[in-house]
């Protein structure tokens, strides 16, 4: 009788939920189609707090036992078949093959698969729901769905017909649905599968980590050492390729226990759905309060910013260029809007690798996807060989892919081999990156090839101390111009912001340094300026995801501005010999830290004050990389002085309006014609 009830309940849940049209509808392809079928197979999608409420018992099967609350379904939709003639060629309910697909389940803690607590549980064959990162994901093999076996005796009656259907379960190998020891229930003679009926689906495995894992990446020494537990991910059928490396995820599934060389926990994977943080709310009343001061200017409130940013590791007014370019990066992360070309790289030239480190380290700590990439790893995605046995490769994310919509740190470059400093700048220019995959090792006849996206930004710098080439330096011969010889001139170029940060720059300045570091080593944990009570490295993080999902756009006078000093820039830097120095891609960074600089000004339309500090900063850097041009910018133009006060935030004004005006008297003179553009163009 209790069969019988929730077979009712399961009948009235698919009429409700118009589960039942869509059966039928499917009926009808499998009946017009002229091929036979072993299998019928069909997904139902479950509600499961309407389930609930309508029949406890049964919604307590869909939830704690799904194999046998899919039993209940395919009698009913057998009986459906049968009573309305839907498939004139099904026999019998085992040729039924039904898949339940949960729409969530209940936000209780009992319902949680946490990756990491110890020990999962994979005994109790129900539904889980878990919150993982991609790291790796292996290419897209068959698995076998349903199969047909009779009996080898052909006097034996069940030589004939459908009576042995075997199908996939949640957790089955595929010797489990398909071996050669299986006997007949009526003879005892053994069975034989019918090959002409192999009913075939797709399959794929992907590696995932629980999001809590990434702080393992944060921060992390290089010869510091950590290891961190991935969950293996069964995707079959219609959530095959529907998992990307790097993204974050909602998976309901059923978690198993495979035997391979190791016994690993899997998650068969019932659905999938892309999981998107919640954008804060607001920021702290502190940074409201400093808004409200500075609401007069256009850019004292990111030069305070700026100031007290990273005041833990840095004393106040040490390294503002940096760490302004820094913020500004890290307002340009975001998985969900942004564009490819949005991103921020930054190389940092210096000869205080150590205070630098720091700084950086502690910066990307800042957002949910800041990865501190180990040397000994790979960056970027590579092929491995697939412990299931399934002849699929596995494709490894690397830190770039794991790093989406966030930062990348990859440290000193001159730990990095040749062949990694050249893939790194295709990656830079074309923000993709290509896996080649042997036919061979995949089990194809062809090679293939698979492309990802990288959206990321790169942080990197470069110890000019440690080069075995700092004593043979060439003799710069333009003003301004840096001696880059350490790095390769092309992985320069494809960095959007060079900065310098040794000894002899303004951003460096040595006693309030000194003075730091003591104060730190007699007290490591203590707060040794007013700002960092004030505002907190909590506040900091819910300011920069605040500021990074504001939606802007350019006003007209500012893409006016940006184009003209683009426009001005390209030319004076043509010459007949190299042609232009200036790539297109220089007009997108241009427009990123336009962009990044209104995002951090809390403010949704570009300004042409924010289009000044993005010339600033890039012509800062572009007279780094090729000497002083008819646009005369100092190295310290951003920050050009060096202790803070309302009367200095008033002389820098002063000084950028100024800066300003001779931004404008250069695109006019090197310019002509960008103020015609139209915002389309």
């Amino acid at each position: 009788m209790s069969d019988l009830k929730m077979k009712e309940a399961a009948l009235v849940y698919l009429d409700r939920s118009r589960g039942l049209q869509k059966f039928i509808k499917d009926c009808e392809r499998y009946n017009d189609s002229k091929q036979s079928y072993a299998v019928y197979r069909f997904n139902i999608l479950i509600n499961p707090s309407d389930v609930v409420e309508l029949d406890a018992e049964l919604g307590n099967h869909i939830l704690h036992h799904p194999l046998k609350a899919a039993k209940v379904f395919q009698s009913v939709c057998f009986i459906a078949v049968k009573t309305l003639s839907l498939i004139g060629q099904l026999q019998t309910e085992t040729q039924i093959n039904i898949v339940l697909k949960l729409t969530h389940l209940p936000p209780l803690p009992s319902y949680g698969l946490d990756l990491c607590k110890f020990p999962l549980d994979y005994t109790s064959q129900r539904f889980y729901v878990m919150q993982g990162i991609v790291i790796a994901m292996t290419t897209v093999t068959k698995y076998t769905q349903g199969a047909r076996f009779l009996c080898s005796d052909e006097a034996c009656p069940l030589s004939q017909g459908f009576q042995y259907i075997r199908v996939h379960v949640p957790g089955a190998t595929e010797s489990a649905t398909v071996r050669n020891d299986f006997l007949c229930h009526l003879c005892a003679s053994s069975l034989q599968e019918d090959r002409k009926f192999r009913v075939l689906g797709d399959k794929q495995i992907v590696e995932v980590i629980a999001t809590k894992a990434l702080h393992a990446f944060q921060g992390v020494s290089n010869s510091q050492a950590f290891r961190f537990q991935s969950l293996t991910v069964f995707l079959r059928d219609e959530t095959v390729n529907k998992m990307i490396v790097g993204n974050e995820y909602k998976i309901i599934g059923i978690p198993t226990c495979v035997k391979t060389s190791q016994n690993t926990v899997c998650v068969e994977a019932n659905s999938i759905s892309f999981y998107n943080p919640k954008v804060p709310s607001g920021i702290s009343d502190n940074f409201k309060c400093l808004l409200s001061l500075t609401s007069t200017s256009c850019w004292k409130f990111t030069a305070i910013l700026a100031n007290i940013f990273a005041s833990q590791i840095v004393p106040p007014g040490t390294y503002n260029l940096l760490k302004l370019s820094l913020l500004m990066s890290l307002v340009q992360t975001s998985a969900c809007k942004k564009e490819l070309e949005d991103c921020l790289d930054i190389l940092i030239v210096t000869n205080d690798t150590l205070l630098i480190d720091r700084l950086l380290k502690f910066s990307i700590t800042l957002i949910p996807r800041g990865i501190h990439h180990p040397v000994s790893s790979e960056i970027f995605p590579t092929l491995s060989r697939n412990k299931y046995g399934t002849g699929a490769v596995s494709i490894q994310g690397g830190s770039a892919l794991l790093a989406k919509g966030g930062i990348c740190f990859i440290g000193d470059l001159s730990l990095y081999k040749k062949e990694k400093l050249e893939e790194l700048q295709s990656v830079l220019e074309s923000r993709s990156i290509t896996v080649y995959i042997p036919g061979k090792k995949s089990g194809d006849d062809t090679d293939r090839q698979m492309a990802f996206p990288v959206q990321c930004s790169f942080w990197s710098f470069v110890d000019m101390d440690s080069s075995p080439r700092r004593n043979v330096q060439k003799t710069n011969t333009l003003i301004g111009q840096m001696d880059c010889s350490l790095i390769p001139a092309n992985l320069i170029e494809a960095f959007g912001l060079l900065i310098n940060c040794n000894d002899s720059s303004p951003c460096h300045p040595l006693f309030p340094t000194v003075h730091h570091t003591l104060k730190k080593a007699i007290d490591p944990e203590g707060l040794l300026y007013v700002a960092s009570k004030q505002f907190t490295t909590e506040d900091f993080k819910k300011l920069l995801a605040f500021a990074n999902n504001l939606d802007v756009k350019f006003s007209l006078e500012a893409e006016r501005m940006i184009h003209g000093y683009y426009l001005a820039s390209r030319r004076i830097r043509t010459d007949s010999i190299c042609g232009s120095k200036l790539s297109s891609s220089s007009l997108k960074y241009l427009v990123a830290l336009a962009e990044a600089h209104t995002r951090l000004n809390l403010r949704n339309k570009v300004l042409k004050e924010d289009v000044l500090i993005a010339a600033l900063l890039f012509e800062t850097s572009l007279t780094l990389k090729y000497g002083a041009t008819p646009f005369c910018v100092a190295p310290n133009a951003v920050f050009p002085y060096e202790q803070y006060n309302e009367e200095y935030l008033e002389q820098r004004d002063m000084y950028l309006t100024q800066c300003q005006q001779q931004l404008q008297q250069f695109i006019a003179a090197y310019g002509p014609g960008t103020a015609i553009f139209s915002s389309d163009e």
